[in-house]
């Protein structure tokens, strides 16, 4: 595997990984620009559409039908949150010329239709054609709609409104159903100029063999573009309120869910990114060995570490008359941490766990794309393999630092409507 990044004028970055076992060619354009409330629902539909159909390819049906010609290639486009950053864009994928029939030149057929989807969409003057943006806004609301359904994921969501309150973090990448309902096919449009024009821009090309034209495709389009785009900030620790926060809401739901915010301003990503592992991102850690296992206190228990706002959650599914036994235990099991109590087979295990989630990076192209993006927005490029290095190097002094800088920040109690007698 070969990567490589370049620096194109206006703050484009393009990176290329090239490795022969794959028989596809991988790109994803990303835009990243700071969250907004105001502006989030704008920003995904106004990115959204671009997918639905281009200048030249003017419905949906049309373009499918030419991504369907070439060997079923695919387009797709997506909206995320990275902490106090949005970040929408376009991915493609497709069989490269050397595993094509009869010389076909998919490569050059493919950046064409990206090329028309990104930078010739189907609009005039300033409005996106009418049935393709009623596609795309409805596929946002049904997305909304799937999340809010999606009741631990809700339960995530809701507990991020509130520990990053007053901050960007707090919106969600798609913005409210309501917002989005109200975003007009001109106000999409706007927002996509405004994006190509100063959005942060990250390209990633993934494929068996080096192919220039993809990057001078990017350069040369761009290059029409009249830039004003600056550098964002990819990490902003969040501070922990002096007095935990709690708030709660009812829905109709058997079981309810609880999630404990976790903050940190340790800069000590591996020694912090081990004690998570150890407290509570395995099957084998000690909230899960404790909290679900031996005391029967809940249905699911894990964690995860966000470093880019310094955040943990803890997430459970509870029944009510247990929430204040299993919040205890979450916060006895860290105490635990604190002290150090833990053991050399404990550290393994989380090594042994991380180990694992690292050599898998590299089987796909979306992983090893979403691997050097992440690394890029942490400051570092390392390897997979360099990265596990990191994470051996870290001792157990540097684990009960990290444990020691957690303070309880916020409690979000997802509750069952109905009172427990």
């Amino acid at each position: 595997m070969r990567y490589n990044r370049t620096e194109l004028s206006g703050n484009i970055g393009f990176s290329s990984i090239i490795d022969e076992k794959f028989k596809t060619a991988s790109l994803t354009v990303r835009f990243i620009t700071e969250l907004s409330g105001k502006e989030a629902a704008a920003n995904a539909l106004g990115i959204g559409v671009l997918s639905s159909s281009s200048a030249e390819y003017k419905t949906l049906a049309e373009l499918n039908e030419k991504l369907s010609s070439l060997y079923g290639a695919a387009l797709n486009t997506f909206a995320r949150k990275r902490g106090d950053v949005q970040v929408l864009g376009m991915t493609a994928s497709w069989i490269t010329n050397r595993y094509a029939f009869d010389g076909e030149d998919v490569d050059s057929e493919m950046l064409g239709i990206i090329h028309g989807c990104i930078f010739e969409p189907n609009a005039e003057n300033g409005v996106f054609d009418a049935d393709s943006y009623m596609i795309t806004q409805k596929d946002l609301l049904d997305r909304i709609d799937a999340e809010l359904n999606n009741k631990r994921g809700y339960a995530l969501s809701r507990a991020a409104e509130i520990a990053f309150r007053g901050e960007p973090a707090e919106f969600s990448c798609y913005g409210t159903k309501e917002s989005a309902s109200a975003v007009t096919s001109a106000e999409a449009y706007s927002a996509y100029r405004k994006l190509l024009e100063t959005a942060q821009v990250e390209i990633c090309y993934i494929a068996p063999e080096e192919n220039n034209a993809v990057l001078e495709m990017f350069r040369e389009s761009f290059g029409t573009v009249n830039r004003n785009s600056g550098k964002l900030t990819f990490r902003s620790v969040s501070p922990a309120r002096a007095e935990t926060v709690t708030e709660s809401d009812k829905f109709d739901v058997l079981q309810c869910k609880m999630v404990m915010n976790f903050k940190t301003d340790s800069d000590d990503l591996f020694g912090v990114k081990m004690l998570s592992t150890i407290f509570g991102e395995t099957p084998v850690s000690k909230l899960f060995m404790n909290v679900r296992e031996k005391l029967s206190l809940c249905y699911y228990c894990a964690c995860r570490f966000t470093y880019s706002k310094g955040s943990i959650m803890v997430d459970i599914g509870v029944e009510r008359e247990n929430i204040e036994k299993a919040k205890a235990e979450i916060l006895r099991q860290l105490d635990e941490m604190k002290k150090g109590n833990f053991t050399d087979a404990e550290m393994e295990s989380a090594l042994l766990s991380l180990d694992n989630a690292l050599t898998q990076i590299g089987d796909t192209p979306s992983s090893y794309s979403g691997w050097y993006f992440e690394r890029f927005c942490d400051g570092a490029i390392v390897t997979p393999s360099e990265q596990y290095e990191n994470y051996k190097k870290v001792t157990k002094e540097r684990i009960i630092q990290a444990a020691n800088s957690l303070s309880l920040d916020s409690v979000y109690l997802m509750l069952d409507k109905e009172e427990q007698a």
